[in-house]
């Protein structure tokens, strides 16, 4: 059976979040702030990621900026290569298992081939920028 005709085990249920990577999230953050259906939602150290975020929700999904929290970070990397700007795509979806097991099944390589667990304790796994045109794409399920 290819992988057309494979049920995937899984829906897409909406974009989760973009994150963005900043140096310092404190003046994008007092923006984001004044603009109206956007709500502060709170603040979160990964520690295993050394990053803090800081995350706004609009009626539709949310924003997460990112901010290393350590020189050791991904996302000071992330910075040293790119500079500010959009880090990644997350997509919900209802059981990332079975996303994980499609993906890697229809020959896309993955940085997880297994849930870890993210901010807001959301499962989570990244597909590697290899396998789209150098975009960074997370799926994601709420807890």
């Amino acid at each position: 059976m290819s992988n057309e005709q494979m049920n995937p085990g899984f829906t897409i249920l909406g974009i989760e979040h973009v994150a963005i990577a900043l140096k310092d999230s404190k003046r994008i953050s007092d923006f984001l702030s004044i603009l109206p259906g956007l709500t502060y939602h709170g603040e979160e150290m990964i520690r295993d990621q050394q990053v803090d975020t800081v995350i706004f929700s609009t009626p539709n999904g949310k924003i997460e900026l990112l901010a290393p929290s350590s020189e050791e970070s991904p996302i000071s990397s992330f910075l040293e290569k790119r500079g500010e700007g959009i880090h990644h795509i997350a997509v919900e979806v209802d059981h990332i298992e079975n996303a994980i097991r499609y993906l890697i099944s229809s020959g896309i390589q993955m940085i997880d081939e297994a849930p870890r667990t993210g901010a807001e304790g959301y499962q989570i796994a990244f597909v590697h920028p290899k396998s789209t045109p150098g975009l960074l794409i997370e799926f994601c399920q709420k807890p």
